[in-house]
């Protein structure tokens, strides 16, 4: 029996290894083959083979410093997936399509020569963001079939269609989070453009980026703006607002700056903003979330709950434009490659 028991336990070890050994093996590699079963069914996923008969775009992919090529309306696909929680309403993510389609079309029948050779578009906020499906996989996980297929339903649903005026497309600008107002263009740029003017949007307010709160020490305060406060305690006199209520013009002991310009350099939410003198640091309010300009994302997403559909909801934020195919317009790009 003695001579049994190192036998039974070098069987024992050899059985574990059998059993243990594989499985170890295999672990690493079942959640790689998960994820591309995941990707490739992303790819062929509902709606995505009949949103590829359009012109093709070429994105500037800025991370591997790469051009993805893909039909426009997979395109806008990946845009929206980027710009919008999946989980918006479905005419919310219509209007957002619309916005985003609109984009890349004035895009491409502009020529921008900032751009990389061969690329239509870039992926960074600097256009539109975008994510192919392989990047949503990750991003999503198990929730990625269920959000593309909302998002593709909502591309196909408005497929080919843009925003006009006087037969042109728009730029379509849109952002987060109003601060219950849109903005004049003006008030952000230079040009003042006809359909981008200041509307009411209630809405907002139930948005989690609605209000925000920051607080920066004097010393970061007036070296990032190059100022000296005043030894009166106060920070700053805002001296004008703008249409949509953002701060136009403020002044700081004697040096003026527009609001955009304190967004800019203190690097805030919103140019909607109020500040007081707290100790040795700043403490700054701000209100809404973005430039401000065009479409509030929350706002139409209020919207849509009220039950309107997206071309209420594009016309309530975009004046006066119309929605037309963008066949005609695509054509003298199409024409041109």
């Amino acid at each position: 029996m003695t001579h049994l028991k190192p036998v039974l336990i070098v069987f024992s070890i050899f059985i574990c290894i059998i059993f243990i050994v594989p499985t170890l093996l295999v672990l690493p590699f079942s959640s790689d083959k998960e994820k591309t079963n995941l990707n490739e069914k992303l790819e062929a996923g509902p709606g995505i083979g009949e949103l590829a008969d359009s012109v093709e775009v070429a994105v500037y992919r800025s991370g591997k410093e790469v051009i993805e090529k893909l039909p426009l309306e997979q395109y806008v696909v990946g845009v929206l997936a980027g710009e919008m929680p999946a989980d918006f309403e479905k005419e919310a993510l219509k209007a957002q399509a619309l916005a985003a389609r609109t984009f890349i079309v004035n895009k491409m029948m502009t020529e921008d020569t900032s751009l990389p050779k061969g690329a239509d578009v870039t992926d960074t906020i600097n256009d539109q963001v975008f994510k192919n499906p392989s990047e949503l996989a990750s991003l999503w996980g198990a929730d990625a079939e269920w959000k593309l297929e909302k998002i593709s339903e909502a591309v196909l649903e408005t497929k080919g269609q843009v925003l006009t005026y006087n037969g042109k497309p728009i730029t379509a600008a849109f952002f987060s989070t109003s601060n219950g107002y849109t903005e004049n263009s003006e008030a952000y740029w230079q040009n003042e453009i006809p359909y981008l003017r200041s509307v009411k949007s209630p809405w907002d307010e139930k948005s989690p980026k609605f209000t925000d709160q920051k607080i920066i020490p004097i010393t970061e305060f007036e070296q990032k703006l190059g100022v000296k406060l005043p030894k009166d305690g106060s920070v700053g006199t805002i001296t004008s607002r703008t249409k949509g209520k953002r701060v136009a013009n403020v002044d700081i002991n004697g040096t003026s700056f527009t609001g955009r310009e304190i967004r800019d350099k203190l690097g805030l939410k919103s140019s909607d903003f109020s500040w007081y003198l707290k100790d040795s640091h700043i403490v700054i309010s701000t209100k809404g979330y973005g430039h401000g300009v065009g479409m509030s994302q929350y706002g139409a997403n209020g919207m849509a709950k009220e039950g309107k559909n997206y071309k209420e909801i594009v016309t309530h934020y975009y004046k006066g434009v119309k929605i037309t195919t963008s066949e005609k317009l695509l054509q003298k790009v199409t024409a041109q490659r």
